[in-house]
């Protein structure tokens, strides 16, 4: 699979920048270009970055994490392509214990965003064209199931910025809002949680409780423009003067209709968290 520079950002918090600059002055990562002269870059470079990336947090330079990445080259992908095989074994007999093994054992593999990154979501992406209707719905359960642990296990920061996540109401797919939970956390914020199909009222009330910082709103399904700007207009007057960022692929074809209503959107975390400093910058000017 060939992965846009944007994506290899998101997925490894390493800016698109430094990235290049890695790049003239290392060599490393090394890019492919696509026939338009993009970089494409490989899971096995997305793993590398990360692999750098958690080195340099505990102290080397970035010019010894890539000598020494390079002079010991992880096989993460072939090993998550192992498990993910398994998984989708176990889910087509309907073995619903060895799936979960599956899922138990890639985790511990794997630190939470990996694990969310490069073998949740993307098993969560490839169901409706891997598998039928029951099938589906036995491998969707499992995976949001250990999504849900996943954030529930991590720690919170006791005073960081707090973030509520929500699906708008008939909105039941909450795969990439509990992934976007697992990023903020590891990012250090608190996270309030409401999941699928949740209505204004409940938004609103959740808002006058928590007092979050940000609330951030994952629309999956498709709604005409009329459905979407009404859905989005009643969550924003639940919200009150609450910044609302929201995403998903439900959003992306109404985009006009968001900015013009005072919602900001986000790809990811990292545009969410980028989004509210903005905000928050702006509220502290004299």
């Amino acid at each position: 699979m060939s992965l846009r520079i944007r994506t290899i950002a998101r997925l490894t918090g390493i800016r698109e920048a430094t990235l290049r600059a890695w790049e003239r002055r290392y060599g490393f990562p090394r890019p492919e270009r696509s026939e338009n002269n993009y970089r494409v870059y490989s899971r096995d470079e997305v793993e590398a970055v990360r692999r750098v990336a958690k080195l340099m947090e505990g102290g080397l330079s970035v010019s010894e994490a890539i000598a020494q990445v390079r002079a010991s080259p992880a096989q993460p992908a072939r090993q998550d392509s192992r498990l993910m095989e398994r998984f989708w074994a176990a889910v087509m007999v309907l073995d619903a214990d060895a799936a979960d093994a599956v899922l138990e054992e890639a985790g511990e593999q794997l630190d939470a965003t990996a694990f969310c990154d490069t073998f949740l979501i993307p098993a969560l992406r490839e169901m409706a064209s891997r598998l039928d209707v029951a099938r589906e719905h036995l491998a969707s359960a499992l995976v949001r199931q250990r999504l849900r642990l996943l954030l529930a296990g991590m720690v919170s920061a006791s005073d960081g910025p707090r973030g509520l996540l929500a699906c708008p109401a008939g909105d039941h797919h909450e795969g990439g809002l509990l992934a976007l939970g697992v990023h903020l956390k590891a990012r250090g914020w608190r996270v309030t949680l409401l999941g699928a199909d949740t209505p204004a009222e409940a938004l609103h009330g959740a808002c006058v409780q928590v007092r979050p910082d940000v609330v951030a709103l994952s629309f999956v399904r498709r709604r005409e423009a009329q459905a979407f700007l009404t859905v989005l207009s009643e969550s924003l007057q639940a919200c009150a003067s609450v910044p609302m960022v929201v995403g998903g692929p439900g959003a992306r074809e109404h985009l006009k209709t968001l900015f013009t209503l005072g919602a900001q959107y986000a790809e990811s975390a990292e545009e969410l968290i980028a989004i509210w400093q903005q905000v928050r910058n702006a509220q502290n000017r004299p």
